[in-house]
């Protein structure tokens, strides 16, 4: 592994250089993200405080809300205090830091989405066995094996990311760290490191997406042999998860599965699968699930009834 840098800190451009539209990123992302930890955390504390939602389903919705609000910060905070400042620059470990946060919690979210589609297989097409097969002892050892896979996946992206060779350039053009405006940066021949970029990052996303489509498409065949009543809420339900699935893995696999080629839409696109989806994923899951619904309702209701009794 060559490790001799020359670099020991890079510029961040960000969204953008234009002294107005970086007072519009602060205001506009700000708010953003303030909404995704609002709206996530409400979720985790609505499962936690609520007996109504300790099944399965809801034991992996609570790692989805911390994922995201975990995703979500791995990026947000710097790009806000960034849109303040006249030259962004980050550390060259504060860099593979967040190299590795972000993937981190990036893989979590996906192996926490294939989990949930494993869960709803089971419920649906096995009923009988649902509560036998998906245990709380099972889907803790689920939820730590997803843990483990991605800190391989992180950790393989950082012996990447040190690999590279800094000399000079230290300019990037992106608004966090990430391998693919790193490649940009460094002095040496990049062909191999981003084959291996794209057969990490890139065949993760892509298959697990392929995976998490055939695995809804079956599980919606199977409907077939339910009742009316049991069609709409497993068709409710396996809707919210497939819009989650299309708009969190669209945007990865346009980043991650192309060759070392940076484009100008890039950056917004970035924006989308580390922010929008994070801010998202509790509008859907909320909107279209009433037991979260009535769980929130209940827990308001209490927060009023302890607020006038004090």
């Amino acid at each position: 592994m060559q490790l001799s840098n020359n670099v020991t800190e890079f510029i961040l451009i960000g969204l953008t250089q234009d002294p107005f539209w970086k007072k519009i990123v602060f205001v506009t992302f700000l708010l953003l993200y303030l909404g995704t930890l609002f709206g996530n955390l409400l979720i985790i504390t609505t499962i936690k405080s609520s007996r109504a939602l300790e099944s399965p389903m809801y034991f992996f919705l609570f790692y989805l809300s911390l994922s995201d609000a975990c995703l979500s910060t791995s990026t947000a905070p710097r790009m806000i205090v960034d849109a303040l400042s006249k030259k962004a620059t980050i550390s060259f470990s504060e860099c593979i830091i967040q190299v590795f946060t972000t993937h981190f919690f990036g893989c979590w979210e996906i192996f926490i989405l294939i989990l949930m589609a494993v869960d709803r297989y089971v419920a649906i097409c096995k009923p009988l066995h649902y509560m036998t097969i998906m245990s709380p002892r099972v889907c803790g050892v689920l939820v730590a094996i997803a843990w483990v896979g991605s800190c391989v996946h992180s950790s393989a992206q950082i012996f990447l990311a040190l690999s590279l060779p800094f000399c000079g350039p230290n300019v990037i053009d992106h608004y966090f760290c990430d391998l693919q405006p790193l490649l940009k940066l460094a002095c040496s021949d990049t062909y191999v490191i981003n084959l291996l970029l794209v057969s990490n990052s890139g065949a993760i996303c892509t298959v697990s997406f392929v995976m998490l489509m055939f695995s809804y498409v079956f599980i919606l065949r199977s409907l077939r042999n339910h009742s009316a009543e049991g069609r709409k809420k497993a068709l409710s339900t396996c809707i919210s998860h497939i819009i989650v699935v299309i708009l969190f893995f669209g945007p990865c696999i346009f980043i991650y599965t192309r060759p070392a080629t940076t484009f100008p839409m890039d950056k917004m696109i970035a924006v989308f699968y580390t922010l929008g989806t994070p801010l998202l994923n509790p509008v859907i899951y909320t909107l279209r699930n009433a037991e979260v619904k009535n769980a929130m309702r209940k827990l308001w209701s209490k927060k009023l009834i302890s607020d006038d009794k004090t």
